[in-house]
């Protein structure tokens, strides 16, 4: 996991007129690459729909039990984590947005009695077993 990056490339199509704009600022200085722009265009886009993003993740949040994790952003399942919920009988279906890092050194056995699915749109990093048992890439 050392060497793998929390930042992720994505391919977009963009017309030639804006590519010009674009190409024209950063020639200017106003930005140092393109994807300098598109990241500032991504976040002000972002921030001018925060009441929704708000809105959404209070749904989420209020629909998350104990059977059901949810996140957005970053989120860890540690090898005592495992351990508590598996002591307890508590089983769990993750699903979220962003980064989910499982500990390599959880008991697979307790792992996969405790979490029932993974359901992440974004990067897993777990070992090869546990990518392979719940059909993660």
């Amino acid at each position: 996991m050392a060497n793998e990056t929390y930042s992720e490339k994505v391919s977009v199509n963009i017309n030639s007129s804006t590519l010009s704009n674009i190409d024209l600022l950063v020639d200017n200085g106003y930005y140092s690459n393109r994807s300098d722009f598109i990241n500032h265009a991504l976040r002000v886009a972002l921030q001018q729909q925060q009441s929704t993003l708000d809105r959404i993740i209070s749904k989420k949040e209020a629909e998350s039990n104990e059977m059901s994790t949810w996140f957005l952003g970053l989120c860890g399942m540690s090898r005592e984590e495992v351990e508590r919920r598996y002591n307890i009988g508590q089983q769990t279906f993750i699903t979220g947005y962003g980064i989910l890092i499982i500990d390599e050194d959880c008991d697979e056995e307790k792992l996969f009695a405790t979490i029932k699915k993974i359901n992440v749109k974004g990067k897993v990093f777990c070992s090869d077993a546990v990518k392979k048992h719940y059909g993660l890439k």
